[in-house]
């Protein structure tokens, strides 16, 4: 297991080591590299810890390694000249492979029948398949619980981009169904316009005269409902599966 990172030091001289294992290591020095990454060892672990909701054990966890790969990979990724904090950004690179990784599993399980998971003894019985597919079921269920975090997660940083947050959101959500449908249709006109979305991410506004002439609801109603539709705008054009699929429910209630 690799040592605390540069235990000891002021903070200053951390960053101007890290600074220089990076240089190092994006030039082609491995001994660099090899000291960078044994040295944030448990800052790999943690950040991995954190994105799974539970202890990884290096030795034996899948998700270890993919850590592991995901920091190396912000290694040959970060820009010096213009990435500001390393760690963020290999953090942001860790979590977005576990992730991935959650995904592959979601949709590899959807095809594989449980019958690929019994255990056979040496006489060729099948053993302890009900707490096996116990086990297995749990362990989805907490994987998909880990990856409905992390969207949530995210959702929530883009909604601080536009002054926006969960709070407010349940503050100002339409109480009718017609008028959630008319604010998800709106939303769904700028996501499919890269015009007007890029208008929003630049404003972090709604194209109102665009809109006009677009959508069959009024530029008051659109007025009255912003932050709504850029919540929705936000959602549907960001890396959230799950979340999308909570919102295609939550329409129709």
């Amino acid at each position: 297991m690799g040592v605390l990172p540069f235990r000891g030091r002021r903070r200053s001289d951390e960053r101007k080591e890290l600074t220089r294992l990076l240089h190092g290591a994006k030039s082609g020095d491995e001994e660099a590299r090899n000291q960078l990454i044994s040295s944030y060892v448990p800052f790999i672990l943690r950040i991995a810890s954190q994105t799974t909701r539970r202890y990884i054990d290096q030795t034996v966890d899948d998700e270890y390694s993919i850590a592991l790969s995901a920091f190396n990979e912000a290694i040959d990724r970060f820009d010096l000249d213009r990435e500001s904090s390393f760690l963020s950004f290999a953090e942001t690179i860790i979590r977005r492979r576990l992730i991935d990784f959650f995904r592959s599993r979601q949709r590899d399980r959807k095809q594989v029948p449980w019958s690929e998971f019994d255990l056979l003894d040496e006489e060729d019985n099948v053993t302890n398949y009900a707490e096996v597919s116990t086990s297995l079921e749990l362990h989805q269920l907490s994987e998909e619980a880990t990856l409905r975090a992390y969207e949530i997660e995210e959702y929530q940083k883009r909604l601080q981009e536009f002054d926006l947050s969960f709070a407010e959101l349940v503050r100002i959500s339409p109480k009718h169904g017609d008028a959630r449908q008319n604010a998800f249709e709106i939303g769904r006109v700028i996501a499919g316009d890269a015009t007007l979305l890029e208008f929003v991410e630049r404003r972090k506004s709604l194209p109102l005269k665009q809109l006009e002439d677009r959508v069959q609801v009024s530029r008051k109603t659109m007025e009255r409902q912003r932050k709504y539709i850029l919540a929705i705008v936000i959602l549907l054009t960001g890396d959230f599966p799950m979340l999308q699929s909570f919102l295609e429910d939550a329409k129709e209630v």
